[in-house]
């Protein structure tokens, strides 16, 4: 039905685009306003926020393009690398192939929600450490991190690897991961 309809237009193009451009604007300006994209409700770092996005839009365009929450990074685009990850529901998550029409009730935390003056204790951890060298993927490998240890405490090494094991980091400060993952465990 949709294509009839817009195959009817079409043929009314050409006349309006000859005779007259502004009738031609607003002949597809009319066309336009039926196709709306819905509103998104979203719960993020513990505020309600609106997207005004198509269904297909993955998470992380919401929360940086259209949220202004860059903390989130894109490094992939295919959740192979880990740098988009955030928690659904205290799940860590790859937002860069998430739409946001799958997370409907679910409530999101980023690392800028993690918490409010940068202490968790991964967070902590990560500092005293002196993890990051370039920084990019840190995001990631924090929300990560702190996934694990709200599931599992105290980890063991085999834990660690196997949760942390997706996040990429090209500096390859993997040993300074895992020091910062254990000494959070002792903090909490």
């Amino acid at each position: 039905m949709m294509m009839k309809n817009l195959s009817l237009s079409l043929k009314k193009i050409n006349p309006l685009i000859q005779n007259n451009p502004l009738r031609f604007l607003f002949f597809v300006s009319s066309i336009l306003k039926n196709y709306t994209m819905p509103v998104f409700t979203l719960q993020i770092n513990g505020k309600e926020h609106k997207a005004d996005v198509a269904a297909d839009t993955p998470l992380l365009w919401v929360l940086r393009d259209h949220l202004g929450l860059v903390g989130t990074k894109y490094g992939c685009g295919i959740a192979q690398c880990g740098a988009c990850t955030v928690h659904l529901d205290g799940n860590p998550v790859r937002s860069c192939t998430l739409p946001v029409s799958a997370i409907r009730t679910a409530k999101v935390t980023t690392i800028e929600g993690l918490s409010k003056n940068g202490d968790h204790p991964v967070q902590v951890a990560w500092d005293e450490v002196d993890v990051p060298q370039c920084g990019y993927c840190q995001a990631g490998q924090i929300m990560t991190a702190a996934a694990l240890l709200k599931r599992t405490p105290k980890p063991t090494q085999q834990q660690i690897e196997d949760a942390m094991h997706g996040n990429l980091c090209r500096c390859g400060a993997y040993h300074r991961i895992r020091e910062a993952i254990i000494s959070a465990s002792k903090k909490s």
